[in-house]
Order: C-alpha cells, then sequence, then structure tokens
C-alpha cells in the first residue's frame, strides 16, 4: 500500500507544479495587465490635463493681450490729452517742484479723502440716502453715528493729516528730489504705471500687516492701538482715526514707502495716495456698497480685534490670522457685490439660539 501511495504521489506531483507554475504565470499576466491599465489612465490623465491647462493657458493669454492692446489703444488715444495737460499744469507753476509736490502728495489726495468721507458721513449722521444706509454691515449700529464721538474723530483726521502727514512730506520730497523722476516732464508709460501700483500695494501689505500685529501686543495696544478699535462699527474717517504713532508706523510709512523705492514720478504718487487714502474709507466705511471692494474683512477685525489684520488678506491667510473669519457668514459676503440686493438679505446672518 505504502508503495502504491508513493507512486501516486510522484504521478500527481508534477501536475501540481504545472498548475502552481501556470496559475503564478496567469497572476502575473493579470499583475501586468492591471499595470498597463494603470499606466494607460495616468497617461490619459496626464494628456486631458495638459490639454486643459493648454487650452486653459492660451485663452488665458488671448485675454489678456486682448485686455491689454485694448486698454494700450484707450491710453494711446488719450495719452496726448494727459502729457498735454500735465505740462500745462507744469507749466503753469513755473516748474516749482515744491508747489507741485505738495498739490499732488498733499492736496488732491486729502481732497478725494475729505470728498469721498463727507458723503459717507451725510449717510451717517442723517441715516439718508437710503441707497447707502441699507448696505450697512453691522445692523442697528450708528444708526446714527454718535456725533460727539464723530466730531473727536474728525478732529483726530485732521491733527493727523497736518501736524504729521504733511511734515513727513518734507523729507519725502527730498528723497523723491534725489531720484531724479518725479518731476519729469514726460509721463510714465500705462504699463509702467500698474507695475509701480503693483509693487506699491505688495510693499503696503507687508507693512501694513506687520506693524498692525506689532500694535496689537498687550502693552502697544493699551497705549496706543486701543484708540482706533474704539470703534467696534467703524465709519470712513475713522480710517485715519488713530494715535500719532500709529498713524506714523501703520497708516502713512506703508504708503509712502513704495514711491520712495521706485522713485516714482509726481503723478503716480498723486494716484497712489488718493487710491489709498479711498480704499481705507472704504474698508472703513461700514457699508457694503455695489461695485466696490469688499469692507467685511477690515470690519470684521473691528468686531473681533484679534483676527483679519492685512490688506489684501494674503498675510493673514498665510500666517492663518483669518481662520476664524473664513467660518462666519461675513466671510461669504466678502465679495464685490454685483447687485442691488444688500448681501446682508441674500446672506444674513444666522439667527441666534434662545439662551
Amino acid at each position: 500500500m505504502y508503495s502504491s501511495f508513493l507512486k501516486r504521489c510522484k504521478r500527481s506531483t508534477p501536475k501540481r507544479l504545472n498548475t502552481v507554475v501556470k496559475m503564478k504565470r496567469n497572476s502575473g499576466y493579470s499583475t501586468m495587465a492591471k499595470h498597463q491599465k494603470q499606466e494607460e489612465k495616468l497617461r490619459d490623465a496626464v494628456k486631458m490635463t495638459a490639454c486643459v491647462l493648454g487650452t486653459g493657458l492660451l485663452v488665458f493669454t488671448a485675454l489678456v493681450n486682448s485686455v491689454s492692446w485694448y486698454v494700450q489703444n484707450i491710453w494711446d488715444t488719450s495719452g496726448y490729452f494727459w502729457q498735454s495737460a500735465w505740462l500745462k499744469f507744469y507749466y503753469m507753476y513755473e516748474g516749482d517742484e515744491w508747489t507741485i509736490f505738495f498739490l499732488g502728495a498733499a492736496l488732491v489726495p486729502a481732497l478725494a479723502f475729505w470728498g469721498f468721507n463727507g458723503i459717507l458721513m451725510v449717510a451717517d449722521v442723517t441715516g439718508k440716502p437710503t441707497f447707502i444706509t441699507r448696505y450697512r454691515i453691522q445692523l442697528g449700529k450708528n444708526d446714527p453715528v454718535d456725533t460727539k464721538k464723530l466730531r473727536q474723530a474728525i478732529y483726530t483726521a485732521l491733527c493727523n493729516q497736518f501736524l504729521i502727514s504733511l511734515p513727513m512730506l518734507v523729507p519725502m520730497f527730498y528723497i523723491m528730489k534725489w531720484w531724479g523722476n518725479t518731476f519729469s516732464k514726460e509721463l510714465p508709460t500705462f504699463q509702467w504705471f500698474l507695475v509701480e501700483l503693483s509693487i506699491f500695494t505688495l510693499i503696503e501689505e507687508i507693512l501694513f500687516y506687520y506693524s498692525h500685529r506689532l500694535v496689537h501686543l498687550p502693552l502697544l495696544y493699551k497705549h496706543i492701538h486701543k484708540k482706533h478699535h474704539e470703534w467696534t462699527a467703524p465709519i470712513g474717517v475713522v480710517s485715519i482715526y488713530a494715535h500719532p504713532v500709529e498713524h506714523i508706523l501703520s497708516n502713512t510709512l506703508p504708503v509712502m514707502t513704495g514711491p520712495m523705492i521706485m522713485g516714482s514720478h509726481i503723478v503716480s504718487i498723486t494716484a497712489w495716495f488718493s487710491l489709498a487714502l479711498i480704499t481705507t474709507s472704504i474698508s472703513h466705511c461700514g457699508y457694503h456698497l455695489p461695485f466696490l471692494p469688499s469692507p467685511e474683512f477690515h470690519d470684521f477685525h473691528h468686531l473681533k480685534f484679534n483676527q483679519c489684520y492685512g490688506v489684501l488678506g494674503v498675510l493673514d491667510y498665510l500666517h492663518g490670522t483669518d481662520t476664524v473669519f473664513r467660518q462666519t457668514k461675513a466671510y461669504e459676503r466678502h465679495k464685490v457685490l454685483l447687485s442691488l440686493t444688500p448681501l446682508s438679505e441674500s446672506i444674513p446672518e444666522e439667527p441666534r439660539k434662545a439662551e
């Protein structure tokens, strides 16, 4: 029996070995087939991605070129007008550089600031016109504004402009004069102005963010920055309602530094200073008005104090100082309003739970 059993084992062993070999071979083939299919899928995905990105890049490039060409044509058409206007203005003051600098860097931006805020203050005090007040962010706040607090804010803002900003323009004037380009009879090109504007904005974001974080340190906040935060629901003029030290560090230097580094033309400086003052007024105005930049970001900072320190929000995102803001309805409303329906109506705050 034992010998017959051995014979059967010997006969069956080669068959089993062949079966095992075949199974391994088949599994190897199936594994290779799976790898090939995965590689094909990967190649297809890469091709699809390259196709989509390539098409998107071509469309984007074509769009940018078209817009650039269109804007350049407008600039070329109006360029002669602006160049002629600048030369008339230059010769009107007989090339007096200090007078031209004072008018461009101080008077025009100040008029832009008070003209814009004058309209907002009428709405703050009277509650009219309703086409402004209906866009109020913090409902029920400053409705109407406390006139005593408003007078104090106006007084402080004027003091900061005349006693701090204006004297700071004196050393800036000599720096710009040293560059030698500020009072050129030839205006900068439109493309160069856009480059400068981008650099100014980046420099302002960096300097304002870190100086703002600095004055939020407990000691500095108590003695310096607390004044600005007296307004938990800000209005436009409060944008330069600040302690003198803060006005220098956070309000003035971040805006002045860009033009001083670039050696910019006085026309570029005038446009930048005016734009910066109007933009910060919008950020503080308390109204999310149609077709204007969203003030939700900085308004939230005044409401919560420890969020949203920057201008653009880029550094807040990198440093994680906007995490709470991103979880709120205010973040959902933080966009340019392209309709006439207030975002406080289309994206209302969630009702508070009854205690």
